[in-house]
C-alpha cells in the first residue's frame, strides 16, 4: 500500500499531535483536514488513566477538536479484548480486579464487568498515580488463585516535570516477579490494539495508515498489523534513532504539518523541535 490509497487514519497522540499540553504545528489543520473530507480517525494512547472524554477535553484545551468517541485508549481495547474472552453461554458478567484509575474502571464497566475482590476472572492492572502496596498484594494473590494476568500496555516509566515515573510495566515487573506469571499485554506494540481500532471503525488494514513517534510501538505494530506507517520526527525519535531497529516506517516525516494538503502559510511558526 502506498500513502495515495489511504481511506482511514490511526495516529498517536503525544509526540504527534501534542508536546504535554501544546499541539504541534499542524495537527489541528489535519484533524480539520480529516474531519472536512469525511476520514474515519481514532486518536491512539496507551494511558489508561483517562476515559476518552477526560482526553478530549485535554485536546481542545490545546486548541485541538477531536470528539470523544474519536480517540481510543489502551483502557477500552483491554475492555474490548476482555469482553470477547468471556463465556457468556456461562456467564452473566464477567469479574476484573483492577489496579488503575476511571479510564480503564470505566471501560470494564461499559463493556458489562463487575468489579470485584472476590475470585474475579481477571486481573488488570493499568496506569495509576496511586499504586499501594495493599492493592499489588491483593493482586499477585488473586492471580496465584487462578485469576488471569492481563496489562494494559508495558511501558515502564512515564514521564513527569521532575522526571521520570514507574508506569504500568514496571508494577507489572513486580507482581510477575511475585507470581511466576505474566501477563497477557493488549496496547501498543501488540497489533491488538490496532486490530480492536479497525474493528471500532470498520476499516480494513490495507487502506490504514499509522502516524507515530516511536519506532518499538508504534511502528512496529503499525507495519505487523499489516498498516502503512508513518514515522514523526516531533516526539521520541530522531534520524539516528531509526538505524538501531531492523524494520523502517514507510515514510519518514518531521511532523504532521507535512500531511496537509495546503502547507502551513509563511506566518504559521514550524517548531523547530519538530526536526530534533
Amino acid at each position: 500500500m502506498n500513502g495515495d490509497s489511504v481511506e482511514c487514519w490511526l495516529t498517536d497522540m503525544d509526540g504527534v499531535l501534542v508536546r504535554e499540553n501544546d499541539a504541534l504545528p499542524g495537527a489541528a489543520e489535519l484533524l480539520e483536514q480529516w474531519r472536512r473530507q469525511d476520514f474515519p480517525y481514532l486518536v491512539l494512547t496507551n494511558n489508561s488513566i483517562f476515559t476518552a472524554r477526560d482526553l478530549s477535553a485535554r485536546l481542545r484545551h490545546s486548541g485541538l477538536v477531536v470528539p470523544e468517541d474519536r480517540i481510543w485508549t489502551s483502557a477500552l481495547a483491554t475492555a474490548t479484548f476482555l469482553a470477547g474472552q468471556i463465556d457468556h453461554e456461562h456467564n452473566a458478567q464477567g469479574s476484573c480486579y483492577v489496579v488503575g484509575e476511571a479510564g480503564l474502571t470505566t471501560a470494564l464497566h461499559e463493556a458489562g464487568f463487575i468489579m470485584t475482590e472476590t475470585d474475579p476472572d481477571f486481573v488488570v492492572v493499568g496506569e495509576t498515580r496511586n499504586y499501594s502496596f495493599e492493592a499489588i498484594t491483593k493482586a499477585v494473590r488473586l492471580i496465584n488463585s487462578g485469576a488471569r494476568f492481563i496489562l494494559t500496555n508495558p511501558d515502564a516509566t512515564g514521564p513527569s516535570p521532575e522526571g521520570v515515573l514507574p508506569a504500568t510495566g514496571a508494577i507489572a515487573a513486580l507482581i510477575t516477579k511475585a507470581t511466576g506469571r505474566d501477563p497477557y499485554v493488549v496496547g501498543k506494540p501488540n497489533p491488538m490494539m490496532f486490530r480492536s481500532a479497525l474493528n471500532h471503525l470498520g476499516a480494513h488494514s490495507m487502506q490504514t495508515a499509522m502516524i507515530g513517534d516511536r519506532m518499538d510501538t508504534d511502528i512496529v505494530a503499525g507495519m505487523e498489523a499489516g498498516m502503512h506507517t508513518i514515522l514523526v520526527l516531533s516526539g521520541l525519535s530522531d534520524r539516528a534513532s531509526i538505524a538501531e531497529y531492523p524494520f523502517r516506517p514507510n515514510r519518514i516525516i518531521d511532523g504532521v504539518h507535512e500531511l496537509l494538503d495546503e502547507p502551513l502559510g509563511a506566518d504559521d511558526d514550524v517548531d523547530p523541535r519538530g526536526s530534533a
